[in-house]
């Protein structure tokens, strides 16, 4: 089941990418707009284009494959390879003495 979706996913990423590609932008009458032109600034407020539709169903469906992944990857079984390896023992630190310095090394001002 996971393979099968992780493909689903792959091929809704890039036909979401290609879609969002073929539209045309907003912004792209903005230039006109501040220039005296009919338009809004942001593009026309029209009807949405089939092109918007598409990408609304294909960005829906990229987040539920990406829930679907995540739920199924989340429930899986995770095993080590180390899981039958003991671990060392650490040896305990030993505490020793700094040495002492005389006042013969260190130099005076």
């Amino acid at each position: 089941m996971t393979p099968i979706l992780i493909i689903i996913h792959v091929a809704v990423c890039v036909a979401l990418i290609l879609i969002v590609l073929l539209q045309k932008g907003k912004g792209a009458g903005m230039g006109a707009a501040f220039g005296g032109s009919s338009q809004t600034v942001f593009g026309s407020a029209g009807a949405t284009s089939f092109l918007h539709k598409v990408t609304t169903i294909v960005a829906i469906v990229f987040m539920l494959t990406s829930l679907g992944l995540s739920m199924f990857m989340g429930k899986r079984v995770t095993t080590s390879i180390m899981k039958d390896v003991s671990q060392p023992q650490i040896p305990a630190a030993q505490t020793s003495e700094a040495p002492t310095q005389t006042g013969d090394t260190q130099k005076k001002p």
